[in-house]
């Protein structure tokens, strides 16, 4: 793990309320998909929570830059980052996260909800830029339709491709598209959607309790503990 300066690019609006903010890529930095860095705000004060934070990367290790991705609020470190501007440069502390991908293995699925698709994401397109033989299903849960990050990027890898199955799940609301489904990521829906979900690699991010839900529900489908894989957020 390095410190590096890096300078601000970009933002782009994912949803109401979900931003990415991309970065020039510095020179020594490498990363695996599904790690994480820390954004530093606060230099002279690194145990500053408010303003010292851990974001995944929610793009591939062969773009020319990184990009971290956050559900903005009012807190003073959502403030930081609509501030930026180009060229403005931020201290990061990377790579982090040993939850990561393997490319030996054949059929992965996912347990996501939210903001928690950031790293599948980073998985997601690198896979798909290096043309992997990897069997994804994905179990993607938002409170609304308008809410679903990087659907569009999650559609068209679809389209493109054999390798991946999407399953979009709103909980709030009732969803006007006919494909996804109303109420909760579940045992029932699960054996449904992917009876083999049990012989899958379960990748889970996200919030601690979100994290340890859906951890409990892998069991209960029948996923063995060792193909159970799982990083809580840090910060909630």
């Amino acid at each position: 793990m390095k410190e590096f300066k890096v300078k601000f690019v970009d933002k782009l609006r994912r949803t109401p309320t979900v931003e990415s903010f991309r970065f020039e890529k510095p020179d020594g930095l490498e990363f695996v998909p599904s790690q994480f860095l820390q954004l530093i705000f606060d230099e002279r004060d690194r145990q500053n929570h408010n303003l010292n934070k851990y974001l995944s990367f929610s793009s591939s290790p062969m773009r020319e830059y990184i990009e971290v991705t956050k559900r903005l609020s009012h807190s003073e470190f959502s403030e930081k980052l609509r501030e930026l501007k180009p060229t403005d440069e931020v201290l990061i502390r990377a790579p982090l996260g040993n939850c990561v991908l393997d490319k030996e293995t054949e059929r992965i699925g996912f347990l996501i909800g939210g903001i928690g698709i950031t790293p599948v994401i980073s998985m997601l397109e690198y896979i798909v830029e290096k043309n992997f033989d990897i069997d994804v299903s994905l179990f993607y849960s938002n409170r609304s339709e308008e809410e679903i990050a990087f659907k569009n990027e999650l559609n068209r890898w679809q389209e493109e491709s054999t390798f991946l199955k999407v399953f979009y799940v709103v909980t709030d609301s009732k969803p006007q598209d006919e494909k996804y489904t109303f109420g909760k990521i579940d045992n029932q829906l699960i054996t449904e959607k992917d009876r083999s979900f049990r012989n899958r690699t379960v990748f889970i991010f996200g919030p601690p309790k979100m994290v340890d839900a859906m951890k409990a529900l892998c069991i209960e489908v029948g996923t063995p503990l060792p193909y159970i894989r799982t990083e809580k957020f840090l910060g909630y």
